[in-house]
């Protein structure tokens, strides 16, 4: 059974997307981020499968799958994923010349047990904060990866639902990178997982 790991780019105070819902904020990095991407090329070895909302599906496609993604070192690991999106809308789901990604238009919290249950590498969500919170609200998350970026944005969207048990997370790896990146790993303490 594979573990649902939500992985977010977060400001340090906390967001995940600006005021106006979009994440823009990871261009202000003055620089190469070459030890984060080393870093995430390693833990992608453990991932299967790469699980995104429409939105985020569309921000990933316009980049990963082309040629100018050619000189980042994780573009043939993130590829090579399985891809799943999670769409009602969405009819298909190209990837560059790739293999299609597979729509997921049922409901999202039995999707992903389903697919959970059928997979045995690890499951990464990027972006998609709709999903996340619904996915944590559910109980459904494993893991959280936050790379913090030093950044203050005042205001904009966090990751985690309302209401959520503010004892949760348990603090597993603080890893500081390149550029003032922090990357804060936690485990997520649900019992209807």
């Amino acid at each position: 059974m594979g573990q649902l790991i939500v992985q977010e780019f977060v400001s340090a105070d906390g967001f995940a997307s600006d005021a106006d819902n979009e994440f823009t904020f990871h261009e202000s990095l003055d620089g190469g981020t070459a030890e984060f991407d080393s870093s995430q090329l390693t833990w992608l070895e453990t991932v299967d499968t790469m699980v995104l909302g429409a939105n985020t599906y569309r921000m990933f496609v316009e980049y990963w799958p082309t040629p100018a993604s050619k000189d980042e070192i994780i573009t043939p690991a993130l590829n090579s994923l399985h891809r799943v999106v999670f769409s009602r809308h969405l009819t298909e789901a190209p990837w560059g010349d790739m293999e299609e990604a597979v729509i997921e238009s049922s409901e999202p919290v039995d999707a992903i047990r389903r697919i959970k249950a059928g997979t045995g590498g690890d499951i990464v969500v990027w972006g998609s904060l709709t999903l996340v919170v619904e996915f944590l609200a559910a109980g459904v998350v494993d893991s959280v990866r936050l790379v913090v970026m030093p950044i203050a944005l005042g205001t904009g969207r966090g990751i985690f639902p309302p209401g959520q048990d503010p004892s949760m997370l348990s603090l597993h790896s603080a890893t500081t990178y390149d550029q003032g990146l922090v990357e804060l790993v936690y485990g997520v303490r649900t019992g209807s997982g």
